[in-house]
């Protein structure tokens, strides 16, 4: 890949060490590179994340892609509050694809969470916005945009632009900077009832280094922070002017539709596009080295004349390869492997020799596609020595450094024009994409922009999925019904560190992972590790509390002494599902709780059977704690949505692998929760007033244990393997209350 002598500088520095350090605290402020490169007129930049305009209007530019979780709303009412900006004052856009709005609170925050020393924390913090631009980061994901870049990026941005005006207007005014108080976009000098905007302050604030460790305030200083505002995005998207990748049009614009190797790392070896090259509007034939698209002046022709071409893929090992196969071999390396650690505690071996009682479960999940609304889409315009890039991203610089770099341009050469994304949740991040260097080669080969469209087929078809898993359980108890150990083997990888831990006191406890390769492409999904490890690590704590003859509920609280947000989000929920009291005929709570993402969700799911013996979520009642919420209405909506899209899983998702490539081929293949089946869900918001946690996830990892749960109770089948659907609830004895 061509990188600039800037970005060459950067990376010399990283592998100099300390070097590093010197050159960010020495370089151009990233203010004042946006009021050199970005500022037009009379723009001001106070900060790089903040422009004010003569006119008093606050341009918040936040560095996340807007996927339908408010985000940009969010993180604005945190740089709008710390700043004490009028909100009717502030316009809200999303940061270019450019180095400056590389993302270093991302860096820092992972690097945390992840398990970096301490004693290098320091040196990640003062490095992080260089390492961001090195490694092309601008990602929305993990839950992190408000609780890293809004905690850190955003709030420090509007404090320390709040103090620069408060300087300027001082110094105008010949007092101390005390004497100065903000409110609604004005400096105001109460003792001689002086006053000045924002605006009229701008260009002397812009001439200010932004102080490094400005004063936050206080939450109950709050006056946007904690209040239900609008999203700004919603009217766009009710109008139907909001642009999604997929909408880029010119008039001289070709199309691309894509045909990939069916099973995944095989090989194209011949095509005979004859037939298809005499269709009308049909360009080009090309041939790529694991796939063959025909280019045309419409998708549709495009598409129809691709199901001319005949083409031919090399035969490999895995072209005989089932969903059987792949979880027999599962439970091959599981039997036979002690896998690597994930966590020790303990003597489990000797717990489990000296146990009185011992019970075991396996467990599994299949593979999950993403399946978001807005098919893959990729176009791109080579021109004049330059790239034009439209997409809907997760993550844009690594979009413009891909095109870059298969392109053989500098990555300033690459334009990525911004737009909305018709669903995310991990598939649009750029190591999860196979339509970006497909799209960018096909483009290379015409001076018109080429749009490049998966079909929902090939989308589903093609996929980087969420991985099959397979888990074994063993659990030790005392002769009083105590658990003395807890024993677990799953198949990997690990994607999320310490997704399959558990908070609850059990003295001895072995946690390790064993190899779970496959040919099959696997990546992030919402949740990512969590939705799997829940399922399994909450449904087999239930198995232990039945066969310790102790209610559930009690069950977790009595092992959770010593993890006090867990037990008070399950103890929210419970309340306000009603557990404990009696429910109408037929029906049952199941109970789950999990800590993901920063953020605490316990959630009570009551459960019936229908007509034909299948489950029917009535109710999902949630409590989360997730620190303290910036939005709240945003808020709510986040744990529904995570809560819809874990119970559809629970229900109906499911890709299986026959002949070595997927079965599914579209949504007939692979049902959702619809609106008519979509339960009552309850929400309750516990505000502990800790560290800022996630809302985009943690809601959908509790929900599959939850519903489990219920229906063991009510069936008194313990369901084991995921999706619902394929269980026969018909022979049911209910379970006793304990």
């Amino acid at each position: 890949m061509k990188i600039s002598r800037r970005k060459f500088l950067l990376s010399t520095a990283v592998v100099g060490g300390g070097v590093l350090i010197a050159y960010s605290a020495t370089r151009p402020s990233r203010h004042k590179l946006a009021n050199a490169d970005l500022a037009e007129g009379e723009e001001r930049y106070i900060t790089s994340y903040l422009k004010v305009m003569p006119n008093n209007e606050v341009t918040v530019y936040v560095p996340h892609t807007e996927m339908g979780q408010g985000v940009h709303t969010s993180l604005a009412m945190m740089a709008a509050d710390e700043m004490d900006a009028a909100w009717e004052l502030v316009i809200i856009e999303q940061a270019p694809a450019i180095d400056l709005f590389a993302n270093g609170d991302i860096v820092t925050g992972f690097a945390g969470e992840f398990g970096v020393p301490s004693f290098l924390m320091g040196l990640i913090g003062a490095s992080s916005k260089a390492i961001a631009e090195i490694g092309n980061l601008q990602t929305t994901g993990g839950s992190a945009s408000v609780r890293f870049t809004g905690e850190t990026g955003m709030r420090v941005a509007g404090a320390a632009a709040r103090e620069m005006l408060i300087e300027c207007a001082a110094n105008r005014w010949r007092v101390a900077a005390d004497e100065c108080t903000t409110a609604l976009s004005y400096v105001q000098h109460n003792a001689s009832g002086r006053s000045l905007s924002y605006g009229e302050l701008a260009a002397d604030a812009a001439l200010l280094e932004p102080p490094e460790a400005p004063i936050l305030k206080d939450r109950s200083q709050f006056n946007i922070m904690g209040k239900s505002m609008s999203r700004v995005d919603i009217p766009a998207k009710v109008d139907g002017t909001a642009i999604y990748g997929i909408d880029a049009h010119s008039d001289e614009m070709l199309y691309a539709a894509l045909r990939l190797t069916p099973v995944f790392g095989a090989k194209l070896v011949s095509v005979d596009a004859s037939e298809a090259l005499n269709r009308r509007g049909v360009k080009r034939v090309i041939e790529l080295e694991d796939s063959v698209a025909v280019v045309a002046d419409s998708y549709w022709r495009a598409k129809e004349a691709l199901n001319l071409v005949k083409s031919e893929f090399e035969t490999t090992k895995n072209d005989s390869v089932s969903s059987a196969e792949i979880f027999a071999r599962f439970d091959e390396v599981l039997a036979n492997e002690n896998g690597s650690k994930d966590f020790e505690q303990g003597d489990t071996d000797a717990a489990l020799e000296s146990a009185a009682d011992v019970i075991e479960g396996n467990y599994r999940v299949p593979y999950l596609a993403h399946a978001a609304m807005e098919p893959m889409n990729c176009t791109v315009h080579f021109h004049d020595g330059i790239a034009d890039v439209w997409t809907s991203t997760q993550d844009p610089l690594s979009i413009r450094g891909r095109v870059a770099s298969i392109g053989g341009l500098t990555e300033e050469k690459v334009n990525y024009h911004i737009s909305y994304l018709g669903g995310g949740f991990g598939r649009r991040l750029p190591f999860n994409w196979n339509v970006i260097d497909h799209a960018t080669l096909i483009a290379k080969e015409f001076d018109v922009p080429v749009k490049t469209v998966l079909s929902r087929e090939d989308d589903m078809q093609q996929d980087y999925y969420r991985p099959a898993v397979s888990s074994n359980f063993k659990a030790a108890f005392d002769a009083d019904g105590n658990l003395l150990a807890w024993h677990n083997r799953f198949t990997g990888p690990i994607q999320t560190p310490g997704a399959a831990h558990i908070p609850y006191a059990i003295e001895n406890q072995s946690i390790r992972v064993v190899d779970g390769d496959t040919h099959v492409p696997i990546a992030a999904w919402r949740s990512v590790d969590h939705s799997q490890q829940t399922f399994f690590t909450e449904s087999f704590v239930d198995e232990a509390a039945h066969r310790a003859g102790k209610n559930p509920y009690q069950f977790r609280l009595d092992l959770l002494q010593r993890h006090p947000r867990h037990r008070k989000v399950l103890e929210v929920a419970a309340e306000a599902a009603g557990y404990g009291r009696n429910l109408p005929a037929g029906r049952a709570l199941g109970i789950a709780v999990q800590e993901s993402f920063g953020s605490f969700a316990a959630e009570v799911a009551e459960v019936s059977l229908d007509a034909n013996d299948q489950p029917v979520i009535h109710k999902v009642t949630c409590a989360i704690d997730c620190g303290w919420v910036v939005n709240p209405g945003a808020a709510k909506a986040q744990v529904e949505s995570g809560i819809i899209y874990g119970l559809t899983a629970a229900l109906y998702g499911e890709i299986t692998i026959e002949d070595g490539r997927v079965a599914q081929n579209n949504f007939p293949d692979y049902e959702m929760v619809r609106m008519a089946t979509a339960p009552e869900i309850d929400v309750h918001i516990v505000e502990s007033g800790e560290a800022l946690g996630g809302l985009g996830e943690p809601s959908t990892p509790p929900i599959a244990a939850a519903v489990a749960n219920g229906l063991f109770i009510l069936t008194g089948q313990r369901v084991r393997e995921l999706p619902l659907k394929n269980h026969d609830f018909s022979q049911s004895t209910p379970v006793a209350s304990v």
